[in-house]
């Protein structure tokens, strides 16, 4: 019986010059320079990842990761723990090849000779966030590896692994992601406490973007968050500006008083910013005078948040005082956390905000406010996905995704015979996240 191969070729372009002495003798007869295409078998390639040659290893993962087919995550899996540092720093850029929405380009020509190869760097394809994934699922064994590797000596390799496993590990949802998060805390945990300050940034970034509270998630561990106030008292700053964001992407109200005295001692700058953002995100009652009192601020990054943060308390009663804030104002980020608390506290349409993910300057925030809003308001979207620009329908699309309301499910699935490959894109991640919720319920 003939060998059923399980993979596609993988189409390599050679460049032939002729007087070159590394070309192989084939090359007489073809013009002066030429690209001849040549097919290896699937097959072959992830044969190679077993060769005890680390150069063969390379190169095997190298093809791979140009090609980025989904069949080769798992294979490729075994050299993200491999003993060569090089091969792993490979095989993750692979990793993250295969699963990003846009592939990165890591190869292309100059001129007739000059190779360039573009890096696949893991922390800034997280640094794009969770919508840099595409909608291909992450096998457990990808995340089992990057985790292994996360805790490897050499410090290139760890934080490349820590990082490509918080970007590859936002993509379980329901069940899957209950899992995920229920193990890996102590890993996450010990990583904060290394001596390297980029590494303890980085896990504390990657433990803001894993445990980012979700509609379905279970109460954060107080191991977990304890350990992120703790990094209040770091002595980098980055590092404790990243751990105020993570407690606020978590939600964590065991935070709220430590947030407090970190926005009360610093006052102003990145750092209140932070601190005040994450109380905001909270949204605990007793923060109401806080944002209150920063109503009147003179910066208009903390009067958005102040108004952001009153806006998720959800006390109606505190609009009047946000109107009367709005007086006058001219900042547009302002004026548009405004709107997202007339949207939460007075149930406003939310055309405004809907209508802002077109204005490069505000599609971020507005993609946030709609976020919050989603739940529960899916049909409102509607009319949104059929608007004439591609910016809005795409944003709707994210937007649905990320809030995980299954109404929003019919709205996406006609959204990905889109014609606009950017819209279908996001659909189809869209999709992907609210099918793997509705098959955890």
């Amino acid at each position: 019986m003939k060998k059923r191969s399980w993979g596609p070729v993988i189409a390599l372009a050679l460049l032939f010059v002729p007087g070159l002495p590394h070309l192989p003798d084939f090359h007489h007869g073809l013009p002066a320079a030429s690209v001849y295409a040549v097919q290896i078998p699937f097959e072959q390639v992830t044969a190679d990842l077993s060769s005890p040659d680390a150069s063969v290893r390379r190169r095997a993962a190298r093809l791979l990761k140009d090609a980025a087919y989904p069949e080769a995550a798992v294979p490729l899996a075994t050299l993200v723990t491999d003993p060569d540092d090089d091969v792993q720093i490979e095989a993750i850029a692979a990793e993250l090849t295969i699963f990003l929405a846009e592939k990165v380009v890591t190869r292309k020509r100059v001129g007739l000779v000059i190779e360039v190869r573009n890096k696949v760097a893991a922390e800034a394809a997280f640094s794009m966030g969770p919508l840099a994934i595409g909608s291909h699922p992450v096998p457990d064994e990808v995340l089992v590896a990057l985790r292994a590797a996360a805790r490897d000596t050499s410090p290139r390799v760890a934080i490349e692994a820590l990082y490509a496993f918080g970007a590859l590990a936002v993509e379980p949802a329901g069940s899957r992601r209950r899992d995920l998060l229920r193990t890996i805390g102590p890993d996450l945990i010990a990583m904060i406490g290394v001596a390297n300050p980029a590494f303890r940034y980085g896990a504390i970034r990657v433990i803001g973007r894993l445990f980012e509270r979700r509609a379905q998630d279970n109460p954060i561990e107080e191991s977990i968050g304890d350990a992120i106030v703790s990094a209040l008292n770091d002595r980098g700053r980055s590092v404790r500006t990243a751990a105020m964001q993570a407690l606020g992407a978590m939600g964590y109200e065991r935070a709220v008083q430590s947030l407090t005295e970190q926005l009360q001692y610093f006052g102003r700058g990145e750092p209140a910013e932070a601190a005040l953002g994450a109380l905001a995100r909270i949204a605990y009652p007793s923060s109401v005078p806080v944002f209150s009192a920063q109503l009147a601020s003179k910066s208009a990054a903390m009067k958005a948040i102040a108004i952001e943060g009153l806006a998720r308390i959800g006390d109606r009663s505190g609009l009047a005082s946000i109107e009367s804030a709005l007086n006058g104002e001219t900042n547009e980020g302002v004026l548009l956390a405004g709107t997202f608390a007339s949207v939460v506290l007075s149930s406003s349409p939310i055309d405004p905000l809907a209508e802002a993910l077109r204005n490069p300057r505000l599609a971020d925030q507005a993609r946030r406010y709609l976020v919050a809003v989603a739940p529960g308001r899916a049909a409102a979207f509607a009319r949104h996905a059929q608007d004439p620009d591609e910016q809005i329908r795409s944003g709707v699309a994210d937007v649905l995704g990320i809030a995980g309301d299954l109404a929003g499910l019919p709205i996406v699935e006609s959204m990905i015979r889109d014609r606009d490959p950017q819209v279908v894109r996001a659909a189809e991640r869209a999709v992907a996240r609210l099918q793997a919720i509705r098959r955890a319920t």
